[in-house]
């Protein structure tokens, strides 16, 4: 949990076992991605709540990453923005809840490094990656399954597949959705629980189709 604008933010909204496809991960050196016509530089009234641990510099920083929508075809337009969304009386999501059919492949928004794969009861199976700056982290729930073969410390270039559309954890079963954060990097050794970014205006590429 973050604590944000006096608001309590869940680190996830709603199981762990490798799924068969064979694609393999992209290498961090891959021809970079050309920006898709129309993309819009953020604004404070973008993000949500603010706090002091949220700078200009922090958000110019992300902006600067270029985000890809990370399901497959899905473009920035269609997405729903209901990061400040209400969860119980006293929690914000926090997230983007992005809806896609079971199996619809999971995208790296950014180069990244994974740092984090575990099955819980909450997020179901999820990734935890930061970009290659470690300036900001990406979080990924209710996954169906990994890609094969992905591990901890693994390096994938923006629009790698790294995971599968799924309904684990509290999601509902007949809700398929990628739960998606972005946070600033937190200090100390949870590094995984920085305070969260809105990525709705960050994003600069609809999701590539693999």
């Amino acid at each position: 949990m973050v604590i944000l604008g006096g608001l309590l933010i869940s680190a996830a909204c709603n199981r762990g076992v490798l799924r068969p496809p064979a694609e393999s991960v992209r290498p961090i050196d891959a021809s970079p991605w050309t920006t898709n016509a129309g993309a819009i530089a953020p604004t404070p009234a973008h993000v949500g709540p603010r706090n002091a641990a949220l700078s200009d510099s922090d958000l110019d920083a992300l902006w600067e990453r270029q985000l890809m929508v990370p399901v497959a075809g899905m473009v920035r337009a269609s997405l729903h923005d209901d990061f400040t969304s209400k969860r119980g009386s006293d929690r914000i999501h926090g997230a983007l809840d992005i809806l896609a059919s079971r199996s619809t492949p999971v995208l790296a928004p950014d180069d990244c490094v994974i740092g984090r794969m575990f099955a819980g009861p909450v997020g179901g199976i999820v990734i935890y990656a930061t970009d290659v700056t470690s300036h900001f982290v990406y979080y990924f729930a209710h996954l169906d399954g990994y890609l094969l073969g992905l591990a901890v410390g693994d390096r994938v270039a923006k629009g790698s597949v790294i995971g599968y559309v799924g309904s684990t954890g509290n999601a509902s079963a007949d809700t398929p959705h990628l739960h998606f954060q972005v946070m600033k990097r937190g200090a100390g050794r949870a590094w995984w629980d920085g305070p969260p970014i809105n990525p709705v205006s960050f994003f600069a590429l609809d999701g590539s189709r693999p």
